[in-house]
């Protein structure tokens, strides 16, 4: 929940350094991240180990704490099903006293991604106004943003669009959250905007939560600077082969 802020433990900042390692030939334009401590340590980690931004400024949101668990917050998980289990509920819809509903972490989620596309649309207008400014398509972008995918994953890279070279992406932006806050923001990807899933995954891969330090990825394109109906398409849910 977001009510202990504890650190990592040592297997946490093994994992975090794994997940920087496994991300370290990828160029972000921004990082964001939960404001509580593990989240800040792991978005920590993942950039000290990355080969182009180390020092790029990680800011920190409210929105994406985990999923606020009221009383049952610092107990064991056990403790949460018995709960749940005596309500005549099932884990992970029981909303503990003083917890979040799953509608509630899902607005968080909403208004996060929603302040992510309204970004995104702003830094392209900024390259827009700059004199001189270079074209969206670069026969070199494409050793900017390298993703090390592999063959475990969808199809749906990034590729070019009839230009005979990459296209350069506006925004590359990272995010460090949570599992069962995640578990919900995919959701709302899936039910709300139709995101486009990797032809393999299975419904128990959907609905489960992310491994520590988990990948996914996702491509968003909003057509013509809109903020209405973004495309989406998940290359990668949950990526765990860098533990």
């Amino acid at each position: 929940g977001q009510g202990v802020d504890e650190p990592l433990s040592a297997t946490g900042f093994r994992q975090a350094d794994a997940a920087g390692l496994f991300l370290s030939n990828v160029k972000f334009t921004h990082v964001f991240s939960s404001d509580l401590l593990r989240a800040k340590q792991t978005a920590a980690a993942i950039l000290g180990k990355n080969r182009f931004c180390k020092d790029l400024e990680i800011k920190y949101d409210a929105r994406l704490r985990e999923r606020k668990y009221g009383v049952a917050e610092g107990r064991p998980l056990a403790d949460l099903k018995a709960m749940a289990k005596d309500a005549g509920e099932q884990c992970p819809s029981f909303t503990p006293p003083g917890g979040e509903t799953l509608d509630e972490v899902r607005e968080r989620a909403r208004d996060f991604f929603e302040f992510l596309c309204q970004l995104a649309v702003e830094v392209e207008q900024k390259g827009h106004d700059k004199p001189g400014a270079p074209g969206r398509s670069s026969g070199t972008s494409g050793e900017q943003f390298v993703f090390p995918w592999a063959n475990h994953c969808s199809e749906a890279e990034p590729s070019s669009e009839g230009s005979g070279s990459s296209r350069v992406l506006d925004a590359n932006i990272l995010v460090v959250s949570h599992g069962a806050y995640m578990r919900n923001w995919i959701g709302y990807f899936v039910s709300d905007l139709n995101c486009t899933l990797p032809a393999n995954l299975s419904k128990s891969q959907l609905s489960s939560v992310s491994p520590n330090t988990g990948v996914s990825h996702f491509i968003i394109k909003l057509e013509k600077g809109s903020l209405l109906n973004p495309k989406i398409t998940c290359v990668c849910l949950n990526q765990d082969s860098h533990l």
